[in-house]
């Protein structure tokens, strides 16, 4: 029996057993995503949280916390300094999948990410002619505070100190310590104080 890909094209044997163990790997981490969604994102505690997102691969630095109800993608693409907090119904997504792939999410220390924020690593190239995916790394320096309901698109890089505010769209990277706002997000503004030592407060118990 001849089998083909969504396409339409022959495949060979080889293709066959490829494609066969490539639909097990993701079947796996969307029953993982599933876990990390609606069992472990809306159990009321930081410990067991951070315990769990370090067992499917997430690396959180001491005294980081990600609130409830977090929705991720790809944990092992994940890696979060020391100090941050990411609020409450944040999409972390960390897809590096893609051979030579240039994706995964990087969070720095001391970095206060609001609620709702959504930080994309992956998107449909919408000017292929199969929509094919496109993975672009995204970076987060240290300092840096997002604002609610923010969206952060493949490939930006946020420098050390910035603020994006609340309801940007940032699709561009943002200078440190500037001040962006607006759909697409603009600077608006620098940040006033230079020196950047302090540490946040603890997260939100039972939250």
């Amino acid at each position: 029996m001849l089998i083909t890909d969504k396409d339409g094209r022959a495949l060979t044997p080889a293709e066959v057993i490829e494609k066969i163990i490539n639909r097990c790997r993701t079947v796996h981490l969307e029953f993982v995503t599933g876990l990390l969604w609606w069992v472990v994102g809306y159990v009321p505690s930081h410990t067991f949280r951070r315990f769990c997102y370090k067992l499917a691969g997430i690396k959180i630095g001491r005294k980081s916390t990600i609130h409830m109800g977090g929705r991720v993608y790809y944990p092992r693409g994940i890696e979060i300094g020391e100090g941050t907090l990411i609020g409450e119904k944040a999409t972390l997504d960390g897809r590096r999948q893609l051979k030579n792939s240039r994706g995964g999410l990087l969070i720095g220390s001391h970095v206060d990410i609001a609620s709702e924020v959504m930080l994309w690593t992956s998107q449909h190239d919408i000017h292929s002619d199969n929509m094919a995916t496109i993975e672009e790394k995204v970076t987060v320096g240290d300092y840096v505070f997002i604002g609610p309901r923010s969206i952060i698109l493949p490939g930006v890089s946020i420098g050390k100190g910035a603020i994006v505010a609340a309801g940007s769209v940032v699709t561009k990277d943002v200078a440190p310590m500037k001040i962006v706002a607006g759909v697409p997000a603009k600077e608006i503004g620098e940040r006033a104080t230079k020196n950047l030592n302090y540490k946040l407060g603890r997260p939100r118990l039972f939250q």
